[in-house]
């Protein structure tokens, strides 16, 4: 009975997920997760920590997580926060860095769960709208503010930003905190983590969920200098101790490690991903260009709702935003090569049943 609920929880908008149904041949092409498994050095490695020592508890402080991490990142490891997912990462940076006295920046269009998160710590907040190419214009954060949080690449644009503006940002704004979401970078992006080093107001967020295919391991973490880190950590210690168990723990060191692994299989989505855009166009799609491992589309004809609608009775599925900006548009997973025909196929069949059905040409 909503009666019992503290008086902050009436106004919460919770965020709200990809669909996960259970459906017959299904095609998930909604949640951005990989296509490809995990390194095999995971599944190894979880196995091998599945033994009796699961009765204790795992480090409360990842320690051998956070130097590979940092080892492979060239960064110390006080540098280095990890979390239940990048979720939770973002959860306790809004707490630790952004709750500031002025309003959190972000794009107008992005992930839709910076204003949850807003909510639910009380943070003032002001969107920045994206150009008219759906881009982000540093330009307009040239405005007073209490912190700054971009998803690079954006989502779910997929558009990154250069390097150089990111640093343009982070100059700018020196004596304010600045997160760049990173959950995407790893698909052709300039990774923001080697200006952490001269850049004391700079936190990076990435994920596991993506790029090294463990969306149900739940691990996530975060770079930037000793300082920023310690905020999270003061906050995680007043939140949960224990984050992480000893099964992420052991598969989130072995991912990390495993760079080739996450080079070869980054390789063939991005090859994926250039085709299914080719595939889009040729069917009449406006495709965004996409440095994610999802790309953006809308059809000059077809509205996107109804579009993913007919690829859901197919048993495909994509993201459909209902947002004014982008209802248009479609957020579409770049699955394995054989997954893509498969979507191009379907829609290449609902056009030509539809433009039969007008009259229209195909």
């Amino acid at each position: 009975m909503s009666r019992f609920w503290s008086p902050s929880v009436h106004t919460l908008e919770p965020y709200v997920p990809g669909e996960q149904p259970r459906m017959a041949d299904l095609l998930k092409l909604n949640t951005n997760e990989s296509p490809y498994g995990p390194s095999p050095r995971v599944l190894e490695a979880i196995r091998a920590a599945t033994d009796d020592t699961l009765r204790l508890y795992p480090d409360p402080t990842a320690l051998s997580l956070r130097e590979t991490i940092a080892r492979v990142y060239d960064v110390g490891v006080d540098e280095v926060f990890v979390g239940n997912g990048s979720d939770e990462v973002l959860a306790h940076t809004f707490a630790a860095l952004l709750r500031q006295d002025g309003p959190l920046l972000f794009p107008d269009v992005t992930y839709s769960f910076y204003p949850v998160y807003c909510g639910l710590y009380g943070i003032t907040y002001a969107e920045v709208p994206l150009d008219a190419d759906f881009r982000i214009d540093i330009a307009g954060y040239d405005r007073a503010c209490g912190a700054i949080i971009i998803a690079n690449p954006n989502a779910p644009t997929g558009i990154a930003l250069p390097l150089s503006a990111i640093e343009a940002l982070l100059t700018r704004h020196a004596d304010r905190p600045v997160v760049i979401d990173e959950a995407y970078v790893d698909f052709g992006a300039e990774s923001a983590v080697s200006l952490v080093r001269r850049h004391p107001n700079l936190l990076v967020v990435h994920t596991l969920s993506k790029s090294r295919a463990l969306a149900g391991l739940r691990v996530g973490y975060a770079i930037g200098q000793a300082h920023l880190i310690e905020g999270l950590t003061r906050v995680k210690d007043s939140f949960n101790s224990y984050p992480l168990d000893r099964l992420a723990l052991a598969g989130a060191q072995a991912a990390i490690a495993d760079t080739a692994w996450l080079a070869e299989t980054s390789a063939r989505l991005i090859a994926s991903r250039m085709a299914l855009t080719d595939g889009l166009q040729a069917l009449g799609f406006d495709v965004l260009p996409s440095h994610a491992n999802f790309v953006f589309a809308r059809h000059h004809a077809r509205s996107a709702a109804g579009l993913s609608q007919a690829l859901r009775d197919e048993a495909i599925l994509v993201r459909h935003f209902r947002a004014e900006r982008i209802r248009d548009w479609m957020r579409i997973t770049v699955g394995t090569d054989a997954q893509c025909s498969r979507l191009l196929e379907a829609l290449r069949a609902i056009l030509s049943r539809n433009d039969a059905q007008t009259g229209q040409a195909v």
